[in-house]
Formats: C-alpha cells, structure tokens, sequence
C-alpha cells in the first residue's frame, strides 16, 4: 500500500518539474517549485515511515521551512527587486 503511495508522490513530483518547465509566467514556475517541494517532504516523511526512521521526520520539517522561506523570499524579489526591501514603504520611504 505505501508503496504505491510512493509511486503517486514520485509521479506528482514529475508533473510539478513538468509545470515549471512550461510555465508561462515566472509565478507559474514559482508555484510549481513550490509544489515540488511540499510533495518532498511528504516523500521524505513517508521514506522515513517505511525504513522505521523516525529522524526522517526532522528532516522533512526542515526542508518544509526552508521552501517556505525560499519561496517568499523569491517572489519578494521578483515582486519588489530586492529582498530587504521592506513592503509597507513608497517610493519616498514614507509608511
């Protein structure tokens, strides 16, 4: 049962590395990323259920932090061209 469940995330993890391919807009592709990590993780967390590894789970944690912070970080960057840019300022930095 589980892996066929494995077989299923394998495959949606192809179809998000197809999506960001074809893309058509760069938030697209950003969302297709994204997609490909949340579905890591669940591959990560349920490999770790499989071989009786529970610090797989940790791991899986871990690397849902990270593509979250990657992907905000990302489209602030292609939102405002610059990442310490701060969101609630104007051109004349007033707030």
């Amino acid at each position: 049962m589980f892996e066929i469940t494995i077989f299923i995330i394998l495959f949606a993890m192809l179809l998000a590395l197809v999506l960001a391919i074809i893309g058509k807009t760069v938030y697209d592709k950003i969302l297709a990323v994204n997609i490909f990590g949340t579905v890591t993780v669940l591959f990560i967390a349920l490999f770790g259920f499989l071989t009786k590894r529970p610090d797989f789970l940790d791991i899986a944690l871990v690397y849902a932090l990270i593509n979250f912070i990657s992907t905000i970080a990302i489209l602030k960057f292609f939102e405002y061209g610059d990442i310490s840019r701060s969101s609630t300022k104007n051109e004349q930095g007033d707030i």
